[in-house]
């Protein structure tokens, strides 16, 4: 590991949802000619970004580097559900789901926090989104779910068929969760506002591929097409873009998962729809979407997985996802069956077969965390944070918690790895879990 060299990524599919309707900014700034750091973090997402503002808190000068505009990829592409309790948190069982509802709480309170200091307009909502079934076997998960919540003592509301056709406008669900003060965003709006909100002591360069990383005495030297950064600490936050990076190759996997987002709806539509006017439900049930009404209210459905070892998403692959969700969303709103979609994207999630992610030391100054599987938000800004602690010799509560969970197992090599991990995504598909 003392030379890494990773291997493109493909070009986004098509623009995302929430990143393009943004203002575009002050213009990309790539890295130019040589210098020096205490810290490179590559990968401009949540983890990075949280990275960057824990390293320059302990004083260490950073350079953060990002393929694209910070949070092009899978951050500025999630749906906006900022979670700490589910169905796979319980799964982890005694110790590390503890520790997994810790590290995501501390992960929501760093960004509530951030947030607020920055005045970042990101939609930041704290009634809380919610669990809901439509089917038998999404009411039993839901119960299950509920029975755990109760006695941990949790904080949300249960909702019959009624009270949810009162929050969505359809009578689709039979039941809910209300997980109240789970925040809801969105999620473009977050990731660039923390990009554009950085500290003194960060250099964020964008339009900055990685071409090599080789260790050079006690330092390591992050090349791009144009410049390079010598420092003795480097984090790679690109999550399942690890491998791409010969890391953590048998251990987390590329996951593309997909959404569409319609146009705002008309005065007319949103009356025929009903409900509040914002909203966001992660269904129990197998095969399920995850569904928002947003507050420029316009409808997004996420739903569908696929396995590319080489990220890429053939059109027609994209277009069946698109025709899933077409699907949902008649299926729910009739009355908008006539309603399109403007925008259609992929997002490449970094995903473990047991839904732990890596965290830590691969290498002598070499950090990295992945696999969050669709639950980055709050577990990727804590892993940031962990990171520049680790980085920086800090004991800190984060890198503790993160040592409880169980660490990715090692997947069997090619051709018996793509195997498995498409007999995996299979087998996520027909469970359903949120596409979050």
């Amino acid at each position: 590991m003392e030379r890494l060299r990773p291997r493109p990524f493909p070009p986004e599919d098509s623009p995302c949802g929430w990143l393009e309707p943004l203002p575009q900014g002050p213009a990309a700034r790539p890295l130019e000619g040589d210098t020096t750091a205490d810290l490179v973090i590559v990968g401009a997402g949540f983890t990075g970004l949280a990275a960057a503002r824990r390293a320059a808190e302990l004083g260490r000068r950073t350079v953060v580097l990002d393929a694209q505009r910070a949070g092009g990829s899978a951050s500025g592409r999630s749906s906006g559900f900022v979670v700490d309790l589910a169905g796979f948190t319980k799964a982890l069982g005694g110790e590390a789901t503890e520790a997994s509802i810790r590290l995501a709480r501390r992960g929501i309170a760093e960004l509530r926090a951030t947030v607020t200091a920055a005045a970042i307009d990101c939609d930041w909502d704290d009634r809380g989104w919610l669990h809901v079934a439509a089917g038998d076997a999404g009411e039993r998960d839901l119960r299950d779910l509920e029975a755990w919540l109760t006695s941990r003592r949790e904080t949300f509301e249960s909702l019959d068929a009624g009270a949810m056709r009162a929050v969505t406008g359809t009578g689709y669900y039979r039941a809910g969760l209300r997980m109240t003060g789970r925040p809801l965003l969105d999620a473009g709006k977050l990731v660039r506002g923390l990009a554009t909100t950085l500290p003194a002591g960060v250099e964020l360069h964008e339009e900055s591929p990685v071409h090599q990383m080789q260790r050079e005495g006690a330092s390591w030297r992050v090349q791009t097409a144009r410049g390079s950064v010598v420092a003795p600490r480097v984090i790679v936050a690109v999550n399942g873009g690890a491998p791409r990076f010969g890391l953590l190759g048998r251990q987390v996997f590329p996951l593309i998962t997909f959404g569409s987002l319609t146009r705002p709806l008309t005065a007319d539509e949103q009356v025929a729809l009903g409900g509040e006017r914002e909203w966001g439900v992660l269904a129990q049930d197998p095969m399920g979407s995850s569904v928002r009404r947003t507050r420029d209210q316009r409808l997004l459905i996420r739903n569908s997985a696929f396995y590319s070892r080489t990220l890429e998403v053939p059109e027609t692959v994209l277009d069946r996802a698109v025709v899933a969700h077409r699907r949902s969303l008649v299926a729910r709103f009739p009355q908008l069956a006539h309603v399109e979609f403007a925008h259609c994207w992929s997002g490449i999630m970094g995903a473990t077969p047991r839904r732990s992610p890596f965290f830590g030391e691969l290498s002598p100054g070499l950090y990295a965390a992945a696999g969050y599987t669709g639950a980055g938000i709050a577990l990727g800004t804590s892993a940031g944070i962990g990171l520049a602690e680790l980085a920086a010799g800090v004991t800190g509560d984060i890198p503790r918690d993160f040592s409880l969970l169980p660490v990715p197992a090692r997947q069997p090599p090619e051709p018996f790895l793509s195997w498995g991990i498409r007999w995996t995504v299979g087998r996520m598909n027909r469970s359903g879990g949120p596409v979050l």
